[in-house]
């Protein structure tokens, strides 16, 4: 098992419901607006940009929606799709592992596509996403019963998300050291 490098404390939790930008319910509109390179995070969303004609530059996928698991297809859309690399690492719900952070800043840094499939939960792999796009990019993830919540990273986004981290409990420091 992979070294938990920050778990999510509960009083936290509510604080994420709220989306980081602006939320879209047509891929091909979020698509227009978006930056590169872009990041996935879920498996809804990389269907849905996938469906839309966009190959991710990094998606992170877990099989699971809503905390059941994806039906067939888009798990084949998924499983079909050009990624240039895939990887599998594990992440336990609720935190981020030293195998997450290193697999997203190895297949952002590396040449072409990469997709990580997470053996546990992604959902806050949306958080490092941000802080890995400095200049430019953007970062697409779900929003539960909403659509797809679409972040083009500044200054105030990462200063938000810098803020979460550091009162998540953990090495904070080896989490914000991500470029």
């Amino acid at each position: 098992m992979s070294d938990i490098v920050l778990e999510l404390p509960p009083e936290l939790r509510e604080e994420l419901k709220e989306p980081m930008g602006r939320v879209y319910t047509d891929a091909d509109a979020l698509l227009a607006d978006a930056e590169a390179p872009l990041i996935a995070v879920g498996d809804m969303v990389t269907y849905h940009l996938l469906r839309a004609g966009r190959v991710p530059d990094l998606a992170l996928v877990d099989e699971r929606t809503k905390r059941s698991a994806v039906d067939d297809e888009v798990r084949a859309v998924i499983d079909d799709s050009a990624f240039d690399r895939r990887v599998t690492v594990e992440n336990p719900a609720a935190t981020l592992t030293g195998e997450l952070l290193a697999a997203m800043g190895d297949g952002l840094r590396g040449e072409g596509t990469t997709l990580v499939d997470v053996d546990g939960e992604e959902d806050l792999a949306a958080l490092p996403a941000v802080l890995l796009l400095s200049d430019g990019g953007s970062v697409v993830y779900g929003q539960p019963n909403e659509g797809m919540v679409l972040v083009v990273p500044d200054a105030t986004t990462r200063e938000r998300v810098r803020s979460l981290v550091e009162r998540m409990d953990g090495d904070t420091d080896a989490a914000l050291d991500l470029s």
